[in-house]
């Protein structure tokens, strides 16, 4: 029955997030903040392992294609698939399930712990929607950015091994990225970034907003935030990929 129950708590504090709030300018105001504290922090992890694993697919694909059949511009054909289908919404994500799962349900619990959230109760104020809802609201919108900054940094960082090696012409690279370009391939990227940032955050929010205890279960709550939004990416991954290709 944990399970079940698990899930019960889940929807009801989602039901209760998801209202109107008391105070709009207020609510945009923390969107704000929380776009600054959580994605501006998270930019430069997008920035710099976009950059290597771009590097890497290329340097990957072109060590294990020599196939003389093959054309020179398949690298880039290959690296670019690979960064638009998979890297850069997926694997982010999981990165971003760290960097930000954590912090949000640390952040919260030690709100839980100190008492201020029964405090907001008391003065009568919904703490679901005050609290989560700002954040959910900010990972959103600067998600579909930071999958869109991932692409690019992932191709300049196969420039650069291009560039650096001089293993294949620079030219062919560029050729390759953009043959046969599909443009839904960014949709995708873009549209299951958007789920995967609903469930870090609200899975983290409800890991931290029921914690009970002290500073110990506080950490716990961080370390079960991140693992169980990694793995419910990694399953709406599998489904979203059998919906949208």
């Amino acid at each position: 029955m944990k399970p079940f129950e698990t899930i019960g708590h889940y929807v009801l504090l989602m039901r209760r997030t998801f209202t109107r709030p008391q105070q709009p300018r207020m609510f945009w105001r923390q969107v704000l903040n929380e776009v600054d504290n959580l994605g501006l922090s998270s930019l430069f992890i997008v920035v710099v392992s976009s950059l290597f694993m771009g590097a890497v697919m290329t340097m990957q694909t072109d060590n294990n294609t020599e196939n003389p059949l093959l054309p020179a511009y398949s690298l880039g054909l290959v690296t670019r698939d690979t960064l638009l289908l998979e890297f850069c919404s997926t694997v982010m994500s999981l990165f971003l399930a760290g960097q930000i799962g954590s912090h949000i349900a640390s952040e919260i619990g030690t709100m839980r712990i100190t008492e201020q959230i029964d405090a907001m109760e008391i003065m009568g104020v919904n703490s679901a929607n005050y609290i989560i809802l700002p954040k959910i609201t900010a990972v959103i919108l600067y998600m579909p950015v930071l999958v869109v900054i991932s692409m690019f940094c992932g191709m300049v960082g196969g420039w650069g091994f291009c560039f650096l090696s001089g293993e294949i012409p620079v030219s062919k690279y560029i050729y390759g990225i953009r043959y046969a370009f599909i443009e839904w391939y960014v949709w995708y990227a873009i549209i299951k970034s958007l789920f995967f940032a609903f469930i870090i955050t609200s899975v983290s929010a409800y890991n931290g907003y029921f914690v009970k205890g002290g500073a110990l279960e506080v950490g716990k709550a961080g370390t079960m935030a991140v693992v169980s939004s990694s793995i419910l990416v990694l399953i709406f991954d599998l489904l979203l990929t059998q919906i949208l290709l």
